[in-house]
Formats: C-alpha cells, structure tokens, sequence
C-alpha cells in the first residue's frame, strides 16, 4: 500500500479503485516486458501468448482434448486449431485419437514442448528475480494475491455468444 495502511478485511475503501487500476496496468506491463525479452538460453523458442497458454495448461492437463483447452485458455476453438497447428509444426504438441471413430482428439506436450516451457520459466524466473533485487520478502503475497486475481478472472470471463452456425437449426 502506498500510504503505509493495512487493508485487512475484503472491503474497498476509498482510492481501492485506484489502487486496483496500477495493479491492472502493472500486471499488462509487466506481462508485455516478459514477452520483450530474448532468451540467453538460445534453445529455449518464443512462442506467441497464445501458443504460451496452451503449453502452460498442458502442464496441468497433459492429455486435453481441444475443448478443454478452448475453455481453460478462453481462446475461440477456430483460434485454438491454428494455435495447434503452429505448435505441432514447431515440434511442442502431438494429437492422438482417443475415440473407437478416431475423431475425438487430445493433445499432449512433446519433450521438446515440455523442455522448452521449463527453459522459458527459468528465463523468466531470472529475469523477474533480477528486477526485484532478488528480493523475496513479499513473494508469496504477491502470488496468493495474483493467483486470486487470475481464478476470478477466470471464473467471470463472459462466454462466447452463440453464432448463427452453433445455435441450431
């Protein structure tokens, strides 16, 4: 807090607006000077934000099916099919048929998909790290806050309206 008072309970007060909006600008800041840098590792590839969601939920669901992913990274399943392509030519992502038909699919990391999202997070783990000073004192406050921040995003993203093409007949 800027002025030195402590904010305890979930109540906003006067100026939390404010307050909210420098984290909101601090968050996109931060995010797009990430995506600035080079990598000193000249193995680890860039990827785009959208191919980089895709490969973090795949850490957590290794075996997706495109819908899943559609629904965790909030892309539009037209966007998600060119976001896979482009990970699949890189070498990051395999498709498997899971279903007796063979159209049901789920996508998986490669080794060389997950060994580029380790190398990635450590860059960035350094870069974030060194503009801190290496200063951890309030690290898992700043994650606790953060990791609410992104579930409640998450939880109230606005669902994709239905198109002429996905409401029926």
């Amino acid at each position: 807090m800027h002025d030195g008072a402590q904010q305890t309970g979930p109540a906003a007060g006067p100026g939390d607006e404010q307050r909210w909006a420098e984290l909101a600008d601090l968050v996109l800041i931060i995010s797009r000077e990430i995506q600035f840098r080079r990598y000193t590792d000249e193995r680890a590839v860039h990827l785009s934000q959208s191919e980089g969601m895709v490969m973090r939920y795949l850490k957590s669901d290794p075996a997706a099916t495109p819908s899943r992913i559609a629904a965790a990274t909030g892309l539009q399943r037209t966007n998600l099919s060119t976001v896979l392509r482009g990970l699949e030519n890189k070498g990051f992502i395999e498709r498997h048929a899971h279903s007796d038909d063979g159209r049901g699919v789920t996508v998986h990391s490669t080794e060389r998909g997950s060994s580029n999202t380790i190398l990635v997070r450590q860059e960035w783990a350094a870069a974030v790290s060194a503009a801190a000073g290496h200063d951890t004192r309030h690290l898992d406050a700043a994650l606790t806050l953060l990791a609410a921040v992104e579930a409640g995003l998450t939880r109230g993203r606005p669902r994709p309206r239905a198109t002429p093409s996905t409401t029926g007949p």
